[in-house]
């Protein structure tokens, strides 16, 4: 029998292919045929079932599904480190949106998206879901890099560099949508920023829209105590259930943060299915506090994670939300046991590929989805022995450790190098906009 050729052949010590659960399998290979997974098995019978056009022989890594940031602001990422040790209000209100208001154009959310996606693909992320200003220029800086990007149709109440009003950012937001509505890589969601930056007139308009685009919401919610707070005064209502007589809460919304629930909104967002994205680091960074993630899982809800912008966070960087998730979550609860690193890795990629509505797409390595694929090396003194590859991705590894990444079969990073972009370029961006800012 003659073999059968493919496109690509990934040779590995291990892949933790995330489906099925509780699943690693040594000494196999991925065979990709036009941008997807047509099989998984053992390297001997790989080598004897296909003939490959590139073979990649990688004995000492895993290989995972590539990583899905369920909650970003890339191009904030030319604001890092520029105003940390503040809470949320008064780092958005005295440093974040004053420097908005200067500097935010199309040229800062084009360059701070390479500069972010870049650092994302470094980091083993294939898909990001990004929510900011000017959409259009970050689909151009992702579609440059080959990343998959979820890009938000971003709506306040206020005006900005970008939009005049709430109408503005829509009509900007979904002329974007429609010129990019046939990429590849390129999808987006209906994106108001939070319950108390949006009105109700203007919940009322992206509900409608998600049912007629089809589109998930993203949305900040329930991030501190005081946006509780200023809800029931404004409003006389807590803000989720604010959105559930607005017709807000469905399974296409993904919640951000989600930190303040008390036992009735977690049942709220449960019966609607709604999805979670769970930004520890950040979370933590801005004392907002420790979201109920484990009450939140045994309720079912697709919580993932993601790393907020590297404006409060200060990396764009899934090993540490990965880290950092499951040591809080036991922290928090008291139980060691809480949030294992089976289950967190799978909200690094399958469960924030099903809050995207990406699962059948990406988030886990099985035949007939897209090769969306990332490669640790463990051979590190500092990181052996290995007993469990999945702890060590949680506990050990860190994103220094990835060597290649692939997007739909095709190879975005080769060895720790960048095939779409270099570092001088990206050094050139970072100090170009830091001279900006300092003038």
């Amino acid at each position: 029998m003659m073999p059968t050729p493919v496109d690509l052949l990934i040779e590995a010590r291990w892949i933790i292919p995330v489906e099925p659960d509780d699943t690693t399998l040594e000494h196999h290979a991925i065979a990709v045929e036009r941008g997807k997974i047509v099989a998984i098995l053992p390297l001997a019978d790989a080598r004897a079932r296909y003939m490959a056009a590139k073979t990649v022989s990688l004995p000492e890594h895993v290989l995972i599904p590539g990583l899905v940031n369920l909650h970003c602001h890339a191009a904030m990422t030319l604001m890092r480190g520029l105003a940390d040790d503040l809470p949320l209000m008064r780092w958005l209100q005295e440093a974040i949106w004053p420097t908005e208001a200067r500097h935010a154009s199309h040229a800062f959310v084009r360059d701070g998206s390479l500069l972010a996606g870049a650092e994302m693909l470094r980091g083993g992320i294939t898909t990001c879901n990004d929510m900011y200003f000017f959409p259009e220029a970050a689909a151009e800086a992702f579609d440059r890099l080959g990343l998959r990007a979820v890009l938000g149709i971003t709506l306040l109440e206020f005006p900005s560099q970008y939009a005049a009003d709430a109408d503005d950012y829509l009509r900007k937001g979904l002329a974007t949508h429609d010129a990019w509505r046939d990429h590849p890589l390129i999808r987006f969601t209906l994106a108001p920023h939070a319950p108390y930056t949006v009105s109700n007139t203007s919940f009322e308009r992206i509900g409608a829209l998600a049912d007629e685009l089809e589109l998930p919401i993203h949305i900040h919610l329930h991030e501190t105590a005081g946006e509780i707070a200023d809800s029931l005064r404004d409003f006389g209502q807590r803000p989720i259930t604010r959105l559930e007589s607005l017709g807000i809460l469905g399974p296409n919304l993904i919640g951000v943060h989600a930190v303040h629930l008390t036992p009735e909104d977690i049942e709220r967002l449960a019966v609607h299915q709604c999805a979670i994205a769970h930004c520890p680091t950040s979370n933590m960074k801005l004392a907002s506090g420790a979201a109920p993630i484990t009450r939140l899982l045994d309720h079912g809800l697709a919580v993932g994670l993601g790393s907020d912008g590297a404006a409060s966070n200060n990396r764009l960087d899934l090993f540490r939300e990965m880290h950092q998730a499951s040591l809080l979550a036991k922290l928090s609860t008291g139980d060691a046991s809480a949030l294992p690193a089976r289950q967190t890795l799978r909200m690094a990629t399958l469960n924030g590929a099903r809050a995207l509505g990406l699962d059948k797409e990406i988030g886990s390595l099985l035949p007939g989805k897209a090769a969306d694929i990332c490669a640790i090396r463990i051979n590190d003194p500092d990181e052996l022995p290995c007993f469990d590859p999945v702890s060590h991705v949680v506990y050990v590894l860190g994103r220094h450790a990835v060597s290649d990444v692939w997007v739909g079969g095709l190879q975005r990073m080769e060895r720790g190098k960048l095939l779409q972009i270099t570092n001088t370029e990206l050094l050139g961006i970072a100090r170009l906009w830091q001279n900006r800012f300092r003038q």
